[in-house]
């Protein structure tokens, strides 16, 4: 009787404490994250674009009810947003221009998101061929993305440490570049969040402020960005700068193979906090939020408002020339 039992022990341990396997290692995870309420999350975040690194510090919160909060900072700038969903809406909140931008989307469900837990979860489920490796110092499940305005990005690892918890997800392209990495830092399955925690004006009182009428508030568009990328056969036909009542703007028209049209001009903060409704969805750029539709995609770096609209480019095409005015450094006059 003895000897049984410690076989019993034994097998206890080793196939409950040891060694995981992929169901046992994707249903302590899944049962971690489906059964929290809600969840808070600290972790890093670099984008990779060619030569290009673009840093993030981010946390996360999810509340029941599709409650989720991602304050990013981005630490090459210090630029900070908060990317808010709610029961009214989807927000890009952006202090520095004391601006909300209001979107109808089913964001965060509508792509992969390497730092969101439920987006890891939705990956999981939906590929039925995930790999599972054991490592030196953990484990990883290879598992397919889904990327809808970026093809490129073909599979993300995501990799755990001994005692099955999370630590890093790392996305890569078809060619096995190396494109997103997250390191988690934090996780808190048990956040006890409330549901002002992702109130808009909650929010807005904590991370922006009434700019005074006397603050000097004049923007000027000193340079001219060109990208430095376009199509085969397609050229820059014409440079205007128009003048407004917020200061220049640049109107670039490029003709050939794939029309498209690029306008810039200087970001103004506003006196008081508003909300602008957004035609699109949110998408997260090397260095920002924009708002992507079918033919165009607006953002602001820098200081600069970019809208880029074409109807003979791709959603792909048009964010490879957006990438590419974020690296540029050729500049006129």
């Amino acid at each position: 009787m003895k000897k049984i039992l410690l076989i019993l022990i034994s097998v206890f341990f080793i196939g409950g404490c040891g060694k995981a396997n992929k169901e046992n290692l994707v249903d302590k995870f899944k049962n971690e994250v489906e059964s929290a309420k809600s969840y808070y999350v600290e972790s890093n975040m670099e984008l990779y674009n060619n030569e290009d690194v673009f840093k993030y510090d981010l946390k996360v919160y999810y509340m029941d009810d599709d409650y989720f909060k991602v304050n990013m900072v981005n630490t090459n700038n210090n630029h900070e947003q908060v990317i808010l969903r709610n029961s009214d809406a989807v927000y890009v909140i952006t202090p520095s221009l004391n601006k909300s931008y209001k979107f109808q989307s089913d964001w965060p469900y509508n792509s992969s998101q390497s730092y969101i837990l439920n987006s890891l979860i939705k990956d999981i489920e939906n590929d039925k061929n995930l790999e599972f490796k054991t490592l030196d110092n953990g484990y990883s499940l290879k598992v397919k993305v889904d990327y809808p305005n970026n093809p490129d990005m073909s599979y993300e690892m995501i990799k755990f440490d001994k005692n099955k918890n999370l630590k890093s997800v790392e996305v890569y392209s078809k060619d096995d570049i190396l494109m997103i990495k997250v390191e988690y830092k934090k996780i808190d399955y048990k956040a006890s969040l409330k549901s002002d925690e992702f109130d808009v004006d909650k929010i807005v009182e904590e991370n922006c402020c009434t700019v005074a009428d006397d603050t000097e508030n004049t923007a000027s568009l000193d340079d001219v960005i060109y990208p430095l990328y376009v199509p085969n056969n397609t050229y820059l036909k014409d440079k205007e700068v128009v003048s407004t009542e917020n200061g220049d703007r640049a109107i670039l028209t490029f003709n050939g193979d794939k029309n498209f049209v690029l306008i810039e001009e200087a970001a103004t903060v506003s006196r008081e906090f508003e909300t602008i409704p957004v035609y699109g969805e949110p998408f997260l750029l090397s260095n920002s939020f924009g708002s992507l539709t079918n033919n165009s995609l607006s953002w602001t770096h820098n200081n600069i408002n970019y809208y880029l609209t074409s109807n003979d480019l791709s959603s792909s095409e048009i964010l490879t020339i957006a990438s590419s005015l974020n690296n540029t450094v050729l500049i006129e006059k």
